[in-house]
Protein backbone atom coordinates (compact mmCIF):
# COMPACT_ATOMS: atom_id res chain seq x y z
CA UNK A 1 0.00 0.00 0.00
CA UNK A 2 1.31 3.49 -0.83
CA UNK A 3 -0.85 5.56 1.11
CA UNK A 4 0.81 5.87 4.36
CA UNK A 5 3.73 7.40 5.65
CA UNK A 6 6.47 7.48 9.02
CA UNK A 7 9.89 8.82 10.07
CA UNK A 8 9.80 6.73 12.99
CA UNK A 9 12.91 4.80 13.62
CA UNK A 10 10.96 1.33 14.73
CA UNK A 11 13.31 -0.82 16.93
CA UNK A 12 13.80 -4.03 16.67
CA UNK A 13 11.29 -5.33 18.60
CA UNK A 14 8.88 -3.48 17.00
CA UNK A 15 8.03 -1.24 19.95
CA UNK A 16 6.67 2.31 18.95
CA UNK A 17 6.94 5.56 20.94
CA UNK A 18 4.23 8.42 21.41
CA UNK A 19 6.45 10.93 19.38
CA UNK A 20 6.45 8.20 16.67
CA UNK A 21 2.45 7.34 17.04
CA UNK A 22 1.53 11.68 16.82
CA UNK A 23 4.10 11.46 13.45
CA UNK A 24 2.37 9.04 11.79
CA UNK A 25 -0.69 10.21 12.07
CA UNK A 26 0.18 13.76 11.17
CA UNK A 27 1.44 12.24 7.72
CA UNK A 28 -0.63 9.61 7.16
CA UNK A 29 -2.93 9.93 4.36
CA UNK A 30 -5.43 7.17 3.95
CA UNK A 31 -6.51 6.81 -0.26
CA UNK A 32 -10.03 7.28 -0.89
CA UNK A 33 -10.56 7.11 2.77
CA UNK A 34 -13.95 8.85 2.71
CA UNK A 35 -15.42 7.15 -0.27
CA UNK A 36 -14.59 3.63 1.55
CA UNK A 37 -16.20 4.66 4.70
CA UNK A 38 -19.38 5.70 2.43
CA UNK A 39 -19.43 2.27 0.48
CA UNK A 40 -18.67 0.33 3.76
CA UNK A 41 -21.49 2.10 6.06
CA UNK A 42 -24.84 0.61 4.82
CA UNK A 43 -23.22 -3.00 6.00
CA UNK A 44 -22.58 -1.08 9.86
CA UNK A 45 -25.76 -0.02 10.98
CA UNK A 46 -25.64 -3.17 13.59
CA UNK A 47 -24.66 -2.95 17.06
CA UNK A 48 -21.34 -4.01 17.70
CA UNK A 49 -21.10 -4.71 14.11
CA UNK A 50 -17.66 -6.50 12.93
CA UNK A 51 -15.23 -4.52 10.25
CA UNK A 52 -11.85 -6.72 9.29
CA UNK A 53 -9.26 -4.20 7.97
CA UNK A 54 -7.43 -7.09 6.19
CA UNK A 55 -4.89 -4.36 5.62
CA UNK A 56 -3.90 -3.57 9.10
CA UNK A 57 -0.93 -1.04 7.89
CA UNK A 58 -0.41 1.56 9.83
CA UNK A 59 -3.93 1.99 11.04
CA UNK A 60 -5.35 5.10 8.88
CA UNK A 61 -8.75 3.04 7.43
CA UNK A 62 -9.24 1.53 10.92
CA UNK A 63 -8.53 5.05 12.39
CA UNK A 64 -11.48 6.68 9.80
CA UNK A 65 -13.97 3.69 10.72
CA UNK A 66 -13.23 4.21 14.53
CA UNK A 67 -14.12 6.98 14.78
CA UNK A 68 -16.86 7.70 12.05
CA UNK A 69 -19.02 4.61 13.34
CA UNK A 70 -19.13 4.63 17.06
CA UNK A 71 -20.82 1.39 16.84
CA UNK A 72 -18.65 -0.92 15.63
CA UNK A 73 -15.91 -3.29 15.97
CA UNK A 74 -12.43 -3.90 13.69
CA UNK A 75 -10.11 -6.57 13.75
CA UNK A 76 -7.10 -5.64 12.10
CA UNK A 77 -4.92 -7.80 10.32
CA UNK A 78 -0.94 -7.49 9.17
CA UNK A 79 1.63 -9.80 8.60
CA UNK A 80 4.48 -7.07 9.81
CA UNK A 81 4.85 -6.88 13.24
CA UNK A 82 5.82 -2.94 13.01
CA UNK A 83 2.74 -2.19 11.31
CA UNK A 84 0.52 -4.00 14.36
CA UNK A 85 3.19 -2.09 16.52
CA UNK A 86 2.29 1.17 15.63
CA UNK A 87 -1.88 0.66 14.77
CA UNK A 88 -2.38 -0.62 18.14
CA UNK A 89 -0.32 1.97 19.78
CA UNK A 90 -1.71 4.48 17.25
CA UNK A 91 -5.51 2.89 17.56
CA UNK A 92 -5.40 2.66 21.74
CA UNK A 93 -7.64 5.37 22.53
CA UNK A 94 -10.41 3.03 20.89
CA UNK A 95 -9.70 0.40 23.92
CA UNK A 96 -11.35 -2.93 23.55
CA UNK A 97 -13.41 -1.83 19.95
CA UNK A 98 -9.86 -2.62 18.34
CA UNK A 99 -7.69 -5.73 18.18
CA UNK A 100 -4.78 -6.56 15.49
CA UNK A 101 -4.06 -10.00 14.63
CA UNK A 102 -0.49 -10.88 13.27
CA UNK A 103 -1.29 -13.11 10.23
CA UNK A 104 -1.51 -12.91 6.34
CA UNK A 105 -4.85 -12.45 5.52
CA UNK A 106 -5.44 -15.74 3.48
CA UNK A 107 -6.27 -16.36 7.18
CA UNK A 108 -9.34 -14.04 7.42
CA UNK A 109 -11.63 -17.19 7.67
CA UNK A 110 -10.15 -18.25 10.99
CA UNK A 111 -9.69 -14.55 12.29
CA UNK A 112 -13.36 -14.32 11.63
CA UNK A 113 -14.32 -17.63 12.92
CA UNK A 114 -11.69 -16.65 16.15
CA UNK A 115 -13.59 -12.85 17.03
CA UNK A 116 -17.33 -13.62 15.66
CA UNK A 117 -19.90 -15.49 17.61
CA UNK A 118 -21.53 -16.82 14.61
CA UNK A 119 -18.52 -16.92 12.10
CA UNK A 120 -19.85 -13.99 10.27
CA UNK A 121 -18.25 -10.58 9.88
CA UNK A 122 -20.42 -7.33 8.61
CA UNK A 123 -17.70 -6.05 6.41
CA UNK A 124 -14.08 -6.29 4.81
CA UNK A 125 -11.83 -4.13 3.87
CA UNK A 126 -8.48 -4.80 2.02
CA UNK A 127 -5.97 -2.02 0.58
CA UNK A 128 -3.61 -3.79 -1.24
CA UNK A 129 0.19 -4.09 -2.34
CA UNK A 130 3.39 -2.50 -0.50
CA UNK A 131 2.63 0.08 2.32
CA UNK A 132 4.60 3.09 2.81
CA UNK A 133 5.99 2.35 6.40
CA UNK A 134 7.39 -0.70 4.39
CA UNK A 135 8.61 1.47 1.19
CA UNK A 136 10.03 4.46 3.31
CA UNK A 137 11.71 1.92 6.29
CA UNK A 138 15.45 2.22 3.54
CA UNK A 139 16.57 -0.99 5.68
CA UNK A 140 14.11 -2.94 4.52
CA UNK A 141 15.12 -2.92 0.82
CA UNK A 142 11.50 -2.42 -0.92
CA UNK A 143 12.78 0.51 -2.78
CA UNK A 144 15.00 1.36 -5.10
CA UNK A 145 15.78 4.75 -4.50
CA UNK A 146 18.00 3.71 -1.73
CA UNK A 147 20.79 1.18 -1.04
CA UNK A 148 19.69 -0.84 1.39
CA UNK A 149 20.29 -4.99 2.15
CA UNK A 150 18.07 -6.17 -0.64
CA UNK A 151 14.98 -7.80 1.85
CA UNK A 152 11.30 -6.91 0.97
CA UNK A 153 10.41 -9.50 3.27
CA UNK A 154 6.38 -7.94 4.60
CA UNK A 155 7.29 -10.29 7.61
CA UNK A 156 11.09 -9.49 8.26
CA UNK A 157 11.01 -12.64 10.86
CA UNK A 158 10.44 -15.04 8.47
CA UNK A 159 10.61 -16.56 4.65
CA UNK A 160 13.47 -15.98 2.16
CA UNK A 161 14.58 -12.84 1.52
CA UNK A 162 14.80 -11.30 -2.30
CA UNK A 163 18.82 -11.55 -1.94
CA UNK A 164 18.31 -15.14 -1.22
CA UNK A 165 15.57 -15.80 -4.25
CA UNK A 166 17.67 -14.15 -6.75
CA UNK A 167 20.83 -16.40 -4.90
CA UNK A 168 19.22 -19.76 -6.08
CA UNK A 169 17.22 -19.07 -8.59
CA UNK A 170 17.59 -20.00 -12.36
CA UNK A 171 17.29 -18.05 -15.08
CA UNK A 172 14.39 -19.27 -16.20
CA UNK A 173 12.76 -19.14 -12.99
CA UNK A 174 13.95 -15.76 -12.42
CA UNK A 175 12.72 -15.27 -16.12
CA UNK A 176 9.11 -16.49 -15.31
CA UNK A 177 9.22 -14.01 -12.31
CA UNK A 178 9.60 -11.02 -13.62
CA UNK A 179 7.58 -11.38 -16.60
CA UNK A 180 4.65 -12.68 -14.88
CA UNK A 181 4.59 -10.24 -11.70
CA UNK A 182 6.43 -6.95 -12.83
CA UNK A 183 5.16 -7.48 -16.61
CA UNK A 184 8.86 -6.47 -17.50
CA UNK A 185 9.53 -7.37 -21.60
CA UNK A 186 13.48 -7.24 -20.84
CA UNK A 187 12.53 -10.09 -18.16
CA UNK A 188 15.63 -12.69 -19.79
CA UNK A 189 17.72 -10.33 -20.21
CA UNK A 190 17.85 -9.39 -16.34
CA UNK A 191 17.47 -12.25 -14.99
CA UNK A 192 20.96 -13.43 -17.63
CA UNK A 193 22.70 -10.72 -15.86
CA UNK A 194 21.70 -11.57 -12.09
CA UNK A 195 22.76 -14.65 -12.76
CA UNK A 196 26.33 -13.96 -14.21
CA UNK A 197 26.69 -11.41 -11.77
CA UNK A 198 26.24 -13.71 -8.64
CA UNK A 199 28.86 -16.07 -10.22
CA UNK A 200 31.33 -13.48 -9.43
CA UNK A 201 30.00 -11.60 -5.98
CA UNK A 202 26.45 -12.27 -4.48
CA UNK A 203 23.73 -10.10 -5.23
CA UNK A 204 22.87 -8.18 -1.73
CA UNK A 205 21.73 -4.79 -2.05
CA UNK A 206 19.06 -2.91 -4.13
CA UNK A 207 21.90 -0.49 -4.95
CA UNK A 208 23.47 -3.57 -6.92
CA UNK A 209 20.17 -5.11 -8.13
CA UNK A 210 19.26 -1.28 -9.16
CA UNK A 211 22.41 -0.62 -11.26
CA UNK A 212 22.33 -4.50 -12.94
CA UNK A 213 18.31 -3.57 -14.05
CA UNK A 214 19.91 -0.15 -15.62
CA UNK A 215 23.02 -2.18 -17.03
CA UNK A 216 20.45 -5.03 -18.11
CA UNK A 217 17.98 -2.38 -19.82
CA UNK A 218 18.60 -0.67 -23.61
CA UNK A 219 19.25 2.74 -22.77
CA UNK A 220 16.34 4.18 -25.46
CA UNK A 221 13.99 1.86 -23.15
CA UNK A 222 15.24 3.51 -20.05
CA UNK A 223 14.04 7.23 -21.24
CA UNK A 224 9.69 6.47 -20.89
CA UNK A 225 8.11 5.14 -18.24
CA UNK A 226 9.88 6.02 -15.24
CA UNK A 227 12.71 4.70 -13.39
CA UNK A 228 13.51 0.72 -14.88
CA UNK A 229 13.58 -0.66 -11.69
CA UNK A 230 10.54 -0.22 -10.63
CA UNK A 231 9.22 -3.65 -12.36
CA UNK A 232 11.84 -5.76 -11.45
CA UNK A 233 11.84 -4.88 -7.86
CA UNK A 234 7.86 -5.19 -8.22
CA UNK A 235 7.93 -8.45 -9.09
CA UNK A 236 10.26 -9.57 -6.73
CA UNK A 237 8.66 -8.15 -4.04
CA UNK A 238 5.51 -9.88 -5.19
CA UNK A 239 7.58 -13.17 -5.39
CA UNK A 240 9.38 -12.98 -2.13
CA UNK A 241 5.48 -12.08 -0.02
CA UNK A 242 3.92 -14.78 -2.09
CA UNK A 243 1.44 -11.74 -2.85
CA UNK A 244 -0.45 -13.15 -5.48
CA UNK A 245 -1.77 -16.53 -4.55
CA UNK A 246 -2.83 -14.92 -1.04
CA UNK A 247 -5.07 -12.33 -2.58
CA UNK A 248 -6.66 -15.18 -4.60
CA UNK A 249 -6.78 -17.41 -0.94
CA UNK A 250 -7.94 -14.78 0.92
CA UNK A 251 -11.11 -13.14 -1.29
CA UNK A 252 -13.23 -16.10 -1.30
CA UNK A 253 -12.22 -16.98 2.52
CA UNK A 254 -13.47 -13.42 2.92
CA UNK A 255 -17.15 -13.70 1.08
CA UNK A 256 -17.52 -16.86 2.89
CA UNK A 257 -17.86 -14.98 6.17
CA UNK A 258 -19.49 -12.25 5.25
CA UNK A 259 -23.35 -12.28 6.37
CA UNK A 260 -25.95 -11.02 4.26
CA UNK A 261 -26.23 -7.75 3.72
CA UNK A 262 -22.64 -7.27 4.00
CA UNK A 263 -19.76 -5.76 2.06
CA UNK A 264 -16.51 -6.18 0.80
CA UNK A 265 -14.32 -3.09 -0.82
CA UNK A 266 -11.04 -3.22 -2.10
CA UNK A 267 -8.45 -0.44 -3.20
CA UNK A 268 -5.91 -2.02 -5.88
CA UNK A 269 -3.07 -0.27 -7.16
CA UNK A 270 -1.86 -2.39 -9.91
CA UNK A 271 -3.27 -4.64 -12.89
CA UNK A 272 -2.24 -8.04 -11.46
CA UNK A 273 -4.08 -7.61 -8.06
CA UNK A 274 -6.95 -5.94 -9.74
CA UNK A 275 -7.57 -8.60 -12.39
CA UNK A 276 -7.76 -10.92 -9.91
CA UNK A 277 -10.42 -9.16 -7.85
CA UNK A 278 -12.25 -7.58 -10.91
CA UNK A 279 -12.60 -11.66 -11.92
CA UNK A 280 -13.68 -12.96 -8.58
CA UNK A 281 -16.22 -10.25 -7.69
CA UNK A 282 -17.64 -10.61 -11.77
CA UNK A 283 -18.10 -14.24 -11.03
CA UNK A 284 -20.05 -14.15 -7.73
CA UNK A 285 -22.42 -10.98 -9.58
CA UNK A 286 -23.36 -13.92 -12.08
CA UNK A 287 -26.33 -16.01 -11.86
CA UNK A 288 -24.46 -19.88 -12.60
CA UNK A 289 -27.69 -21.02 -14.91
CA UNK A 290 -27.74 -22.28 -18.32
CA UNK A 291 -28.85 -20.12 -20.92
CA UNK A 292 -32.06 -20.04 -22.09
CA UNK A 293 -33.70 -21.82 -18.75
CA UNK A 294 -37.14 -19.57 -18.18
CA UNK A 295 -36.89 -19.08 -14.54
CA UNK A 296 -33.37 -19.18 -12.26
CA UNK A 297 -33.50 -21.41 -9.41
CA UNK A 298 -32.22 -20.01 -5.96
CA UNK A 299 -29.36 -22.18 -6.06
CA UNK A 300 -28.77 -20.68 -9.32
CA UNK A 301 -28.86 -16.96 -8.55
CA UNK A 302 -25.91 -14.68 -8.26
CA UNK A 303 -24.76 -14.55 -4.76
CA UNK A 304 -22.64 -10.91 -5.07
CA UNK A 305 -24.32 -7.29 -5.76
CA UNK A 306 -21.48 -5.07 -7.58
CA UNK A 307 -21.68 -1.93 -6.05
CA UNK A 308 -19.19 -0.54 -7.82
CA UNK A 309 -19.83 -0.47 -11.28
CA UNK A 310 -16.66 -0.76 -12.84
CA UNK A 311 -13.68 0.71 -10.73
CA UNK A 312 -13.46 3.88 -8.62
CA UNK A 313 -10.97 5.89 -9.49
CA UNK A 314 -9.58 8.96 -7.47
CA UNK A 315 -10.34 12.80 -8.68
CA UNK A 316 -8.21 15.01 -9.97
CA UNK A 317 -7.95 16.62 -6.76
CA UNK A 318 -7.14 13.53 -4.42
CA UNK A 319 -4.49 13.11 -6.97
CA UNK A 320 -3.01 16.45 -6.50
CA UNK A 321 -2.92 16.32 -2.98
CA UNK A 322 -2.46 12.54 -2.58
CA UNK A 323 -0.09 11.27 -5.28
CA UNK A 324 -0.22 7.78 -4.38
CA UNK A 325 -3.88 7.47 -5.08
CA UNK A 326 -3.16 7.75 -9.37
CA UNK A 327 -3.64 4.29 -9.55
CA UNK A 328 -5.83 2.91 -7.36
CA UNK A 329 -8.96 0.97 -8.21
CA UNK A 330 -11.82 0.59 -5.84
CA UNK A 331 -14.22 -2.24 -6.45
CA UNK A 332 -17.18 -3.18 -3.69
CA UNK A 333 -19.67 -5.82 -3.36
CA UNK A 334 -22.76 -6.46 -1.44
CA UNK A 335 -23.59 -10.02 -0.36
CA UNK A 336 -27.25 -10.62 -1.47
CA UNK A 337 -26.75 -14.36 -0.56
CA UNK A 338 -24.58 -16.33 1.26
CA UNK A 339 -21.48 -16.96 -0.51
CA UNK A 340 -21.43 -19.98 -3.39
CA UNK A 341 -17.93 -20.43 -5.31
CA UNK A 342 -18.76 -20.35 -9.05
Amino acid sequence: RWEERTQADHGQGGDVSAETTRDAAQLHTPVLVDQCMDLLAPALTRPDSLLIDATLGMGGHTHAALTRFPHIRVVGIDRDPQAIALASERLREFGQRFEAVKTTYDQIGQVIDDHSADGLADAVLMDLGVSSLQLDETERGFSYAHDAPLDMRMDPTRGRSAAELIADASVQELTDILRTFGQERFAHRIATLIVNERAEQPITRTGQLADLVKRAIPAPARRTGGNPSKRTFQALRIAVNNELDILRAAIPQALSHLRVGGRMVVEAYQSLEDRIVKEIFAQGARDNAPPGLPVVPESMKATLTLVTRGALQADSAEQESNPRSRSVRVRAVEIRSPWRPQ
